[in-house]
């Protein structure tokens, strides 16, 4: 993993932080600290707010001395500022539903302390340090997740991460849900004095979104190649032909992810005894001839949406804005979260046609073609065989288009007419996780089922790479001779996809 980081601490600045960089920090379990520059960054922009403030009585500054969204015009005393933050937090969790996984919680405080680190949003150092010792000790908010509409920033769910900073709501900690202030108390932590800005900073911004979108595309990175993998076994349990993968073929029509997608095919079955037969038919069904152009196609869609988010990971998304070299202090809309709820309807859709499309090989498996048997399995008529897994396979694919409907495209009016267009990425984000999930089966069926077809083209093998892949999968899975209970074998190949990490790597 080359330019990245073999320390044990990130630092968190304003270099740019990548999703490989988070895939890192993740994997490793690495802690985080501020660095000397994000430091001064901070201290830098809540200084100057002080100043700003005392300096002009009059002055009316949104979310600082005024009430929020409507009530904007309603001016706050210097001696209840304070309470104002407060009394925000407190108002706006409002968060319903299941609870968010306790993964995407920590990518919550991992981003949201990166947005506060530019020191354009004027918090208290102390502040930021906190949430990073929440982060370093797996002190995790409970956050809920519905409650959002993807504009003004994620207030419901983002004021529940925030609660405990100020000794509120309820904490994942060690194995339990448990109170806040219980787990202040454990490590001595006084709760936070709330200054100006400090609660509208803090739940201003995308940061539910967000990290729901990192946890999405690391996923999808892992079943893109996943799905190449499992889909060149499907070509020689087919007994497939090469010719779509003819690099000309690409080169007149050339879409980067299709390109790449039939050299990858070329790659993975090279040497294999069942590619390099004669006895093939002249054309394949589209789920394998189209699969440069399909699997490609969504392989682009991919890596459109990751610039979306990683300039969003980058990025400061709380209103107002502080610009203290400028002596600035501005209301704008980095809040809105328009940008990353149309990448995840595109993400969603292009993920749930790679479910689609493996859901079709997996079809043409089964129907008894290319001196398969029927429904892969020996003794069909007594045997059921592979059967019901397709069914199985079938369903989700369903689901995923039911859920794949646009979030994006709705909209609906909140506080009194103000915030007259929302995004709706919230429920979006939490959408593109379900299909991402449901893919992920889909393509654990289709390995269950293309292995089993692959031990019929026996004694002719594949190339080395795919035997090395159906070895190992052949340690979890046995080969399906009689019928059993099949949810078991379905339930350790999704397992398995989930867990071989080093496999996906020895495939370029």
């Amino acid at each position: 993993m080359d330019k990245i980081s073999q320390k044990k601490t990130h630092q968190i600045g304003s270099q740019w932080l990548s999703l490989q960089e988070i895939e890192h920090i993740v994997e490793k379990k690495m802690g985080i600290e501020l660095s000397e520059e994000a430091i001064e960054k901070i201290t830098a922009c809540r200084d100057y707010l002080d100043r700003k403030i005392a300096e002009d009585d009059d002055a009316l500054f949104y979310g600082i001395n005024t009430g929020f969204g409507y009530l904007q015009n309603v001016r706050i005393e210097k001696d209840q500022i304070s309470e104002l933050q407060y009394n925000l937090l407190k108002s706006h969790a409002c968060g319903v539903g299941e609870k968010v996984p306790k993964a995407i919680v920590k990518l919550m405080l991992l981003t949201k302390i990166q947005s506060l680190a530019y020191g354009n949003s004027g918090v208290q150092l102390i502040t930021v340090q906190r949430l990073v010792d929440f982060y370093n000790h797996d002190v995790l908010p409970v956050v809920y997740r519905q409650g959002s509409l993807g504009a003004s920033g994620d207030l419901a769910p983002l004021s529940h991460l925030s609660l405990p900073l100020i000794g509120l709501g309820e904490v994942y900690f060690e194995g339990k849900i448990v109170e806040a202030g219980e787990v202040l108390k454990n490590f001595s932590w006084t709760p936070i004095t709330l200054k100006s800005k400090e609660g509208l900073s803090l739940i201003n911004g995308t940061q539910f979104m967000l990290a729901y979108g990192i946890h999405c595309l690391m996923s999808s990175k892992r079943l893109l190649e996943w799905a190449d993998i499992i889909a060149a076994i499907c070509i020689d349990g087919f007994n497939c032909t090469m010719q779509p993968f003819n690099p000309n073929i690409h080169a007149i029509r050339p879409h980067p992810g299709q390109v790449e997608t039939a050299a990858k095919m070329r790659r993975l079955l090279k040497g294999s005894e069942i590619a390099e037969s004669k006895s093939k038919a002249v054309q394949d069904p589209y789920s394998f001839r189209c699969i440069p152009q399909v699997h490609g196609a969504s392989r682009d869609t991919f890596n459109y949406v990751l610039g979306v988010f990683e300039r969003e990971i980058n990025a400061v998304t709380d209103n107002p804005n502080i610009f203290p070299e400028e002596d600035q202090i501005v209301s704008g809309g980095n809040f809105h979260g328009q940008p990353l709820a149309l990448g995840f309807d595109f993400l969603a859709i292009a993920m749930a046609e790679i479910g689609n499309i493996a859901e079709r090989r997996t079809y043409q498996l089964l129907s008894g073609q290319r001196g398969l048997p029927l429904f892969l399995i020996k003794n069909p008529g007594l045997h059921s065989g592979m059967m019901i897994p397709q069914y199985t396979a079938a369903s989700v694919v369903s689901e995923n288009k039911q859920l794949c409907t646009p979030s994006s495209v709705d909209s609906i009016t909140s506080s009194n007419g103000q915030e007259d267009h929302v995004s709706m990425g919230a429920n979006g984000a939490t959408k593109c996780f379900r299909v991402i999930e449901n893919v992920e089966k889909v393509l654990a069926i289709e390995l269950f089922s293309a292995t089993q077809a692959l031990e019929f083209r026996r004694p002719s093998k594949s190339s080395d790479f795919i035997e090395g892949i159906v070895s190992s999968y052949r340690k979890e899975v046995p080969f399906n001779d009689v019928d059993r209970v099949l949810s078991t074998d379905i339930a350790k190949s999704i397992a398995f996809i989930k867990n071989k990490p080093a496999l996906l790597q020895s495939s370029y």
